[in-house]
């Protein structure tokens, strides 16, 4: 059943979101600060890509200082814009019942968004 929703959500934009954060990311992988982040954003247009069937799970070594100061710099930086995105998102899908399981794509990935540093889809 993933593989179907993973298909359909490909057709109605998961596919342009994805290649919006992989494309971003190879953009902020130009610079040498940037690269952290750039990963970041490429790890994150790849799960974009088929969230369903994955979970949002914690990174092992998630809560250190750096990742905490690299996660406070997204949320400032890019992570807000893209967390009221996926939530707008999914509101809107929330409406119709087909929508439905689209929009719980849409909230799962916002925690992934605001903290892409701690979390991860797998």
């Amino acid at each position: 059943m993933s593989f179907i929703g993973n298909i359909i959500w490909l057709i109605f934009g998961g596919f342009l979101a994805g290649l919006g954060y992989i494309l971003g990311g190879l953009l902020l992988c130009l610079t040498i600060i940037g690269i952290p982040f750039g990963m970041q954003s490429i790890n994150l247009g790849i799960a974009t890509m088929a969230p369903f069937g994955k979970d949002v799970v914690a990174e092992e070594h998630g809560d250190g200082f750096i990742r905490m100061v690299f996660n406070v710099i997204w949320i400032v930086l890019f992570g807000w814009e893209i967390a009221i995105a996926h939530l707008t998102g999914g509101l809107i899908l929330a409406v119709t019942i087909v929508g439905i399981p689209f929009a719980k794509q849409h909230f799962k990935l916002i925690p992934v968004a605001l903290f892409p540093f701690s979390y991860s889809l797998k």
